[in-house]
């Protein structure tokens, strides 16, 4: 059987996440969460107190740490972390992490040798434009941000986590700037992707429509 890679890009709290998993369950292939290996090195880095804008150690760190994805969990050097890492502190600095060229090099080269093999769903935010280019399919899911930090509000609240709307909404609109604006592999469409803006559509809406469109694509 032929590999098939899928590429879903879009900012923080468009639904990539969920959406992607559902994907890959339906099709019975491999989900990557690239986000998750940003969050556990955000979440190293914070643990141990270094200077986010010491990008010198945060590189030296990143090419001492394994990151592994296996069954929706996250593992850190051999521990999961999967809960760990949605807490709203590494929300709002693992986009500074992620800007550092050399941590994208790595994860990319990670995530490239994980797709090398296999089919797979990747969602991220440079999937379909840097990661794998040569994607299959490629979606970009998008929101009005009143609409992403509304979900985000309630995914904390779900968790038992306390955050206002507006330092939501804010925390997200700070990390689209930092997501557009990094140097290497910014966050925006591929110019082949199909863009899809899920404000007004519900997560099986999308789901189907995605699926609709593979299916139609492969015919």
């Amino acid at each position: 059987m032929e590999k098939m890679h899928i590429a879903i890009d879009g900012p923080a709290g468009a639904g990539k996440s969920t959406i992607a998993k559902s994907i890959a369950k339906k099709l019975d292939i491999t989900y990557i969460d690239t986000g998750a290996m940003y969050r556990a090195l955000t979440y190293k880095v914070l643990k141990e107190l270094i200077d986010l804008n010491n990008n010198d150690i945060i590189i030296n760190i990143v090419n001492k740490t394994t990151i592994e994805l296996d069954k929706n969990k996250v593992f850190l050097d051999k521990q999961d972390v999967s809960n760990e890492i949605r807490h709203p502190i590494i929300n709002n600095n693992v986009s500074k992490i992620a800007r550092i060229p050399e941590v994208r090099m790595k994860m990319v080269e990670i995530q490239r040798e994980i797709a090398y093999n296999k089919s797979v769903v990747m969602d991220g935010r440079d999937i379909g434009t840097y990661v794998l280019p040569n994607a299959n399919y490629k979606f970009y899911l998008t929101a009005s941000i009143d609409e992403r930090a509304y979900r985000r509000y309630l995914e904390l609240k779900k968790k038992g986590i306390l955050a206002s709307f507006q330092d939501i909404k804010n925390e997200i609109i700070n990390r689209d700037k930092m997501d557009t604006e990094r140097s290497i592999a910014p966050l925006r469409p591929a110019q082949d992707a199909i863009i899809i803006n899920t404000t007004s559509k519900s997560i099986k809406m999308v789901i189907n429509e995605i699926i609709d469109l593979i299916g139609n694509e492969g015919k």
